[in-house]
């Protein structure tokens, strides 16, 4: 049988919502639902992830939504959509004012549309049971900073001395996070002192005070966490290597485990639903990622809460428009991606003629050799290059990296909010070969 006739009979039907339910009864009672996409902007990803996640919430009792964003912007996104007290009316003026490149990435119609529906399904329930939107990612130090200030002026007085402490040790970079990895690389203690001090402080169970108290005092040591690893973060990319990347995704899933205790209720964690990219949310053991000596948010969910309470939902696509930029802090631009690269598990899956559609990991030993062998699964950064594209493959076992994955076989590109001018973003560290 070719990969053809096993990929079409392996396939399930993709169209309409209702195609869904084969999806949803895999998650079964999962507490954690780790989302991914090929790309950071391509509209069919955010689409169905957005419609996955409605249906999470809605049937299946999901309490939050956490994306591979900062933490700051992505919790003025959450008061909206949880109606907090003098929150944006609209979750949209929220995303809008995201400024940190690359913009594209949350500040977009899709998740606009998502926001906007979440909202309104929030306002018909008590406060205690809407569920919130968050951020994952660890770029935010000065601005995590400046939160933590803020809040132990107004809250928490006692403690404003060690956060000014800290503050002040970043003062001379500039808000430059990498020059301070650069002078950290000669200094290396940097500011870890500090950053450790104001931790010790604020690391504390939050205390069954009002919701509102509650929240405040959850946001604020969770701002003096993102400060910390990315001190780290930005001290690690200097020398280069897996570390700044083990760096990154260890926050995130750091954080993840915060929220889904955050909002544990009956004795159970919360449940938690992921937006992230493919590379950080399917199992880095199924890839040379793990050869190279990288951990990832997927690998690491699943060995803390075990393979039954975590489904990891990876997303493919062929040829079609992308927006991206064609180096770091550019401008965005919709890009034309070629069609997959031979042998590639994208190849495979267009070589069916299936537009697309939906695999679900069979249980048994005996699965078609598509899914089981390695193959490159292209993935797009924020940066792409469409003439470069044959290196933008990640060898994979697909049914040992994902629970299942989303096909479409033509894409398009996703609607930004605005189109922002070039300007300087964080580097970020990616895998080889993407």
């Amino acid at each position: 049988m070719s990969d053809a006739d096993d990929v079409r009979g392996a396939a399930l039907q993709l169209e309409y919502e209702e195609d869904l339910e084969p999806l949803l009864d895999r998650i079964g009672d999962a507490s954690c639902v780790l989302l991914g996409e090929a790309s950071h902007g391509t509209h069919e990803y955010y689409a169905w992830r957005a419609a996955i996640t409605r249906h999470l919430i809605a049937d299946r009792g999901f309490s939050f939504v956490a994306v591979e964003g900062d933490w700051p912007d992505c919790r003025r996104v959450g008061r909206s959509v949880t109606l907090a007290p003098g929150a944006a009316a609209d979750p949209r003026d929220e995303l809008d004012a995201y400024e940190r490149w690359p913009t594209w990435m949350w500040a977009n119609e899709e998740t606009v549309r998502f926001c906007r529906w979440l909202r309104d399904r929030n306002a018909d329930l008590p406060p205690d049971a809407r569920a919130g939107f968050y951020g994952l990612d660890v770029y935010s130090l000065w601005e995590s900073l400046r939160a933590v200030v803020d809040y132990l002026a107004d809250r928490r007085p006692e403690y404003l001395d060690t956060a000014l402490r800290a503050y002040r040790c970043f003062e001379p970079h500039g808000s430059d996070p990498r020059s301070y990895g650069w002078n950290a690389s000669l200094v290396p203690e940097g500011c870890e002192t500090e950053i450790l001090a104001l931790l010790t402080r604020l690391r504390r169970p939050v205390g069954q005070a009002r919701d509102h108290d509650r929240d405040a005092e959850f946001d604020a040591r969770q701002n003096a966490e993102v400060a910390a690893g990315a001190e780290r973060y930005y001290r690690s990319m200097i020398g280069g290597g897996p570390e700044s990347w083990n760096v990154r995704d260890v926050h995130m899933t750091d954080t993840l485990d915060r929220l889904m205790e955050f909002h544990a209720a009956g004795g159970r964690p919360g449940k938690a639903v992921v937006w992230a990219h493919n590379t950080h949310v399917g199992d880095a053991r199924a890839t040379d990622m793990a050869g190279a000596g990288m951990v990832n948010l997927g690998q690491l969910a699943r060995e803390r809460h075990g393979r039954d309470e975590v489904v990891v939902v990876g997303f493919a696509g062929g040829p079609g428009e992308v927006v991206a930029a064609p180096s770091w802090g550019a401008a965005m631009e919709d890009m034309s991606v070629p069609p997959s690269r031979p042998g590639s598990l994208e190849a495979v899956l267009a070589e069916s003629e299936l537009h697309r559609g939906m695999f679900v990991m069979p249980p048994e030993r005996d699965k078609p050799s598509f899914l089981t062998r390695t193959l490159g699964h292209r993935a797009i950064g924020v940066v792409y290059d469409p003439d470069r594209d044959g290196r933008q493959y990640v060898p994979t076992n697909l049914a040992e990296r994902y629970d299942a994955l989303c096909w479409f076989r033509a894409t398009s590109a996703l609607q930004p909010l605005h189109r922002e001018r070039a300007r300087l973003g964080e580097l970020e560290t990616m895998p080889s070969g993407v």
